[in-house]
Parts: C-alpha cells; structure tokens; sequence
C-alpha cells in the first residue's frame, strides 16, 4: 500500500539563491560576486550589458540565458560556472522567466489562423519531435522549459498564497467538448464568475468546454451577470474546439471587447489582478490539438502532462469542483481522492459534484468515493463530497470556511 511521502519532499520551497530577473541579478552584481547563485532565462546580451569580467563567478549556474557572444559564456566557465545555453532551434524557451498569457499563446493568429498560433507551432515542433516520447536532445529542451514553468507558477501564486492561504484556490473539472453556449457551459462560467467575485483563485485544465467556461467566468468577474450571458451567446457562434480558427476567433474577440473591465473586484494585495481577471489555467501540450483556453489571466503550459495534472490538484486545497465528464475527468476525481485519503498535500476542501443525476446514477462515483474517505488514516472524510444541482449552492459550500 503507498504511503504518502514525508512534508518535507512535497512543501512549497522558496530558492533565494535562484535570480529570475535582470533587476535581481542587477543588485547581486553590483556586489561583486555572483557565486553560487543561480541565473535563469536571462537576456544578458541587451543593453546595458553586463560586464562579467571581474565578478566572482564559481559555482554560478546560468541556465537558458543569452550572452553578447561565446566567448563570454566561454569565459564564464574557465572562471568555475556552470552554463547551460539555450537550445538553438526550438520554438520555445528552455528557462521561462514567467507564465504565459492569452497574448503570448495567441501571438500569430492574426497573420497565420490557428496554425500560425505560437501555441500551434510549439505543438507542430512537438509533435515532430516525438511527442510524448522525444529524443533526448528534445527530453532535455522540454524538461528544463517545464522546471521553468515550475519557478514561474511559484512565483506567480506567492502573493496570492501569502493575503489569502492556500484554502482560497478552488479547482474546476470537467468535460473538454462541453460546447459553448450550452447550460453545462453556462453553469460552470457563472461558478467562476462567483468564486472569483468571493476571492477565490479559479484553477482550471486549461482546455476547452468547463474549464473555458471557469475561466471566462473569473475573466469577467468585474462585470455584471447580464454581461457575462452576453459574452457567452458571442462564444456561442462558434461552439465547437474542434473548429478551430472561428473557435479562437470568437475568444479573440470577446477579449478584445471586455479588455477594460468597468471596475477590479477589491484588491488585498499586490500582485494578485490577474486572479480576479480570468485565474489560472494549468494546460498541457499533449494536448495541443485543443484551441488554446485564452481566458486564464495566467497560463502555466506544460510539455509533461503527469507534472501538470499533479500541479493542478496539488495547488486546489479549497476544493474542487467536477462538472459533468468522461473517463478524463473521473481518473482526476480518484488522483485527487489519492492526495485527500493520504492528505499528501494537506488538509483538502470540498468535493463538490454538479449533477446529481450524473454523479450518482451515470458516472456513480459517489459510491465508491463517500467508502474510501470514510476509511482515511486521517478520520472520516465523507463529509467532503457534496452533490448539487445548483451552482450557487456549490459557491456556499467552497466558501463556508475561509
């Protein structure tokens, strides 16, 4: 029997000695020595330059980043660092300093369609390189991008963690081909709409369907309902993913027209707007032949889809919500009934089901989950699952204790 590994190898860390800035790295210049520091995905061949030449450099590893010539990273290494240079001839970054947005993911649609999307060319090269299964110069490319990414959604989420804990990030599963306009499409954009409104931090797949919908929810969150309905009958023109450039297209647009929310939901603290205006979306290119989801206010995109369906549930300690799906979302019920019977992550929120009739009668999870949490190391958590058909129920339930 699995038994869940000790704290110390699933907290959060925080890395001091890592720099992902150029103004960080700019002040630990300035004092002379960089060594045993970690530079990652810097353009240090910009203006100003830096000068290298005199800085105490051993032990420093500069990884993904760019210098004005080889002969600096060349220098660099006789003097005791480590670099590990950016891939030459990928379409990505080896060391993402931050997560994606909707823009960069987008960038190229309006010259190329869907097929000249960055996102679609990342996912070509991907493909072309052996998928899921890559070469191993590839292997490397995605893993170092994916530890980036890593960095990147810590940083991201530490304001955000810090105001309002770890109980204030809410889940949402569900079918990807869920089709725009239609009452499961609804009901799950007005619960992102609500949890993002009751300061709760919208996490989804990524993909289409649900998780589009959560997101377009927390995306218009400073708007009114009515708005919200209206932004989803101009999604309803295009409602299938697997037409994709009038599928991208219509997400474009609604972007475009509700760029400028009237007014942000009350702030607690810096850094956290982009959760009020679309949360956080956790997408994988094995999958990339599923339009890109550009509600999100931040996109965390990984090659590894094990690594990403793990980040997901590892970071949705305030619940999560499963609407309607198939056998994608039925293994993400049991893998994050896994962490909660082992509390491997923790204390876990509400398991919230919208769909009765689904729930206990098509996909009879209920049966199988309500007996296993019964028997958890950590007493009787059967009183986690909840079943509704109301979407404002669910919302009360995901925000009765914080």
């Amino acid at each position: 029997m699995p038994t869940p590994p000790p704290a110390d190898v699933i907290a959060p860390h925080t890395h001091p000695d890592e720099i992902e800035t150029r103004a960080a790295f700019d002040r630990r210049l300035a004092s002379g020595s960089l060594a045993g520091l970690t530079v990652q995905g810097l353009r240090l061949d910009l203006d100003p330059v830096p000068d290298l030449t005199a800085t105490d450099v051993a032990g420093t590893l500069f990884v993904g980043c760019r210098f004005a010539n080889r002969e600096v990273g060349a220098d660099l290494v006789r003097r005791g660092a480590n670099v590990v240079p950016p891939f030459s001839g990928l379409p990505y970054p080896t060391q993402p300093s931050h997560l994606y947005t909707p823009e960069e993911l987008s960038t190229g649609f309006a010259e190329g369609g869907f097929a000249g999307m960055y996102d679609t060319r990342v996912y070509t090269h991907f493909r072309e390189h052996g998928g899921a299964l890559p070469d191993v110069r590839e292997a490397l490319g995605q893993r170092l991008h994916d530890h980036g990414v890593d960095n990147a959604l810590a940083d991201a989420t530490r304001a955000w963690l810090a105001t309002h804990g770890p109980q204030s990030v809410v889940g949402v599963m569900g079918g990807h081909a869920v089709p725009r306009g239609s009452v499961p499409y609804r009901m799950a954009a007005v619960l992102g709409w609500e949890l993002a409104r009751a300061d709760r931090l919208v996490v989804t797949g990524g993909g289409p369907g649900v998780m589009e919908a959560a997101n377009l929810g927390a995306f218009l969150a400073a708007w009114p309902a009515d708005e919200l309905n209206a932004a989803i009958d101009l999604l309803a023109a295009a409602p299938d993913f697997t037409d994709h450039d009038r599928y991208t297209a219509a997400a474009l647009a609604v972007r475009e027209r509700y760029a400028t929310p009237p007014t942000l939901p009350q702030q607690r603290g810096p850094g956290v707007d982009w959760a009020r205006t679309g949360g956080l979306a956790v997408p994988t290119w094995l999958y990339g032949h599923e339009p890109a989801n550009l509600f999100a206010g931040k996109i965390a995109k990984y090659f590894s889809n094990a690594i990403r369906e793990d980040t997901i549930l590892r970071l949705a300690r305030g619940g999560i919500v499963f609407a309607p799906g198939r056998a994608g979302t039925v293994q993400e019920v049991f893998q994050a009934a896994t962490k909660t019977y082992y509390g491997t992550d923790g204390a876990s929120g509400a398991y919230v089901f919208l769909d009765r009739a689904y729930w206990t009668r098509e996909l009879p999870v209920e049966s199988l989950l309500r007996p296993l949490f019964a028997a958890s190391p950590f007493g009787d958590l059967s009183a986690t699952v909840h079943l509704t058909d109301d979407v404002r129920e669910a919302v009360r339930v995901l925000t009765a204790t914080t």
